[in-house]
This record gives structure tokens, C-alpha cells and sequence, in this order.
């Protein structure tokens, strides 16, 4: 199987894909990759202002609905834990979008990056232009599909009381979780390895990828760096991979 060709005991440890996000933003301004990086930036910009605007006019309103009055007392609490997973997740619904649209530059930035990495560019499955945009936009609307079928049951646990006191933490462990889905995707799909083979991979390193998907998780969370992170992922995420192929120097 392709997914045989990594280390998986690699791939799970949290030091390397720290290591990993890290030689992302190092290798963003290469001037190789310039031109893949800065349509992205420019999208990233557009949708994450329009995010910010959505979570600054409906935070405190959003708030008062959800914690009910019994827990008036737990207020101090409540407020930044259910406050940081709305931000989180209102920024996080934007960069589903966002992604849509930049996919097809993501996946050319993760085959120029390994290019710059190894010397010698993936060979993705032979396709015209139009069918290579199309299979990349396919693939993400099939990893939205995956996110959408897994909130739905988060969104009801958020509103039902009592429940919902857990309801931060599963949506911070699920979105770290798709991260890491998200953006592992684009090296993966150079080497025809598409999103149930990735699935199957990443079940054997769940802690390196909960890791990776984590920090682009809170990153997206920060305005201005949330412009940055998404393309930055991309390449860290290609390294992640080139690094742990087996019998890769």
C-alpha cells in the first residue's frame, strides 16, 4: 500500500511535527514558492477580514444565548473557554471556504516544495489543467462533507445544557484533528494518495497529526498571523511527510 512508504513512529511523534510547522514558515518566503503563496494570502485576507467583522458583531450576543442564567456563576469561566472555541470556530468555518478556493495553488505549493526539499518534483496522475483543478476542489468538498457530518452531532451537544460544558473541548479536539486532515492533504494527493488512504495513515499517528492540526488551529485563531498560517501549513505539511518516507536521507 502507498501509505506503507512512511514512518508512522515518525509521523506520531510531536517534537518532529512541531519541527516540521516551524521549517514551514522558515521556507514561506522562498522565492520558489512565491508565486503559490501569494493568491492564497490575498484570499486569506479577504475571508478572514469578513471573519473577523462576523465575530466581533455576534461574540457577546452569541455568548448570553448559549450560557444559560443557572450558570451565571460560572460566568468568569465559561466566557473565555466558550468565547476562544467560537473564535476558533468561526475563523476555522472561513478557512473551510478559503481553502475551497486556494486548493488548487496549494496542491502546485506542496509539489514545489517537495521539488525544493528533495531535488525532484511528485508525479501527481496525469490530468489536464481544468481536471486537475476539478479533483482538487472535489477533494476538498469531500473533507467538508467529512466536517460537516461530525459537527452536526457537536452543534446539538452545544445547546443542550449541561452537555454543553463539554462541547468546547470536543469541538478543540475535533478541529485540531480535521486540521491536520486538511492541510496533510495536498503533499498526499501529489502521490495518489487520496482522503481515505490519508485517513488510514494518519489513524497510525494520531498524536503528530492532533499536534500539526493544533497549532494551525490556534494560529488560524490569530488575526494577521491566520493570513500566514494556511499556506505555511501547506509546506509544513509536505515536510512532515518527505521526512518520515522511508529511506528518505
Amino acid at each position: 500500500m502507498a501509505i506503507d512508504r512512511y514512518d508512522t513512529r515518525k509521523l506520531n511523534n510531536p517534537v518532529y511535527a512541531l519541527r516540521c510547522l516551524w521549517q514551514g514558515l522558515v521556507l514561506l518566503p522562498r522565492p520558489s514558492l512565491r508565486r503559490f503563496v501569494l493568491i492564497p494570502l490575498a484570499i486569506n485576507f479577504l475571508l478572514y477580514a469578513g471573519a473577523f467583522a462576523l465575530a466581533s458583531y455576534y461574540f457577546a450576543d452569541f455568548l448570553a444565548w448559549l450560557i444559560p442564567s443557572w450558570l451565571d456563576w460560572l460566568e468568569w469561566l465559561l466566557w473565555p473557554l466558550f468565547g476562544l472555541a467560537f473564535i476558533l470556530i468561526t475563523f476555522f468555518s472561513f478557512t473551510l471556504v478559503a481553502n475551497l478556493l486556494a486548493s488548487p495553488f496549494y496542491d502546485k505549493l506542496a509539489e514545489r516544495t517537495e521539488e525544493l526539499l528533495t531535488g525532484t518534483a511528485p508525479q501527481p496522475p496525469e490530468t489536464s489543467l481544468t481536471r486537475a483543478v476539478m479533483r482538487e476542489m472535489g477533494a476538498e468538498l469531500r473533507r467538508l462533507w467529512y466536517f460537516v457530518t461530525r459537527a452536526i452531532p457537536l452543534a446539538v451537544i452545544s445547546v443542550i445544557p449541561g452537555l454543553n460544558l463539554a462541547a468546547p473541548f470536543l469541538w478543540l479536539l475535533f478541529n485540531a484533528w480535521f486540521m491536520g486532515l486538511e492541510y496533510t492533504a495536498y503533499p498526499l494527493a501529489n502521490h495518489d494518495i487520496l482522503f481515505p488512504e490519508q485517513r488510514r495513515l494518519l489513524a497510525r499517528a494520531k498524536l503528530g497529526n492532533l499536534t500539526l492540526g493544533g497549532v494551525v488551529m490556534f494560529g488560524i485563531g490569530v488575526p494577521l498571523l491566520n493570513i500566514l498560517v494556511p499556506p505555511a501549513a501547506v509546506i509544513a505539511a509536505t515536510v512532515y511527510f518527505v521526512g518520515a518516507r522511508k529511506g528518505q536521507n
